[in-house]
């Protein structure tokens, strides 16, 4: 029973609110790159669509198909996204893992709305999940900054 309340605490009002209203839901018409992501364990998916100016993201889209844990995340990184670069990206990927696996500091600014994933750091199933919107957000980075340069 304790573990269903655990739960259940997990599923936080804030996390439910943000997964609810997630930023930019609309796929990019042009974009410069794509990627999808999907978790293994869950079977949740990421796509987002990005387009890049001067190494930042001027345009971004996503489509999220994930548990209210992975939606709030992309709510976040959604809200967070614009203007930011590659470099940045990659870290608030990085501290967010940090974050779950490590019992790490939340990430930083922009990103630093991600602390409220914090309770998911005892629900290993979920860390994929959770990952996914950055995971795709800085693949599609490197790849859109690889075709501009080609």
């Amino acid at each position: 029973m304790s573990g269903e309340t655990d739960l259940i605490k997990l599923y936080s009002g804030r996390i439910l609110a943000l997964a609810a209203d997630i930023p930019h839901l609309d796929r990019l018409e042009n974009p410069d790159a794509s990627v999808k992501k999907r978790s293994p364990l869950c079977g949740s998916t990421v796509t987002v669509d990005v387009k890049l100016h001067d190494g930042r993201i001027s345009e971004f889209g996503q489509d999220v198909k994930a548990c209210a844990l992975g939606q709030a995340s992309a709510a976040v990184v959604g809200a967070a996204i614009l203007g930011a670069t590659r470099a940045q990206v990659e870290a608030a990927r990085d501290q967010l893992s940090d974050m779950l696996k490590k019992d790490g500091p939340a990430p930083d600014a922009p990103f630093d709305g991600l602390e409220v994933l914090i309770p998911a750091r005892d629900y290993k199933n979920r860390h994929a999940s959770i990952l996914l919107a950055l995971d795709a957000t800085a693949e599609a980075m490197a790849q859109a900054e690889q075709a501009n340069c080609a």
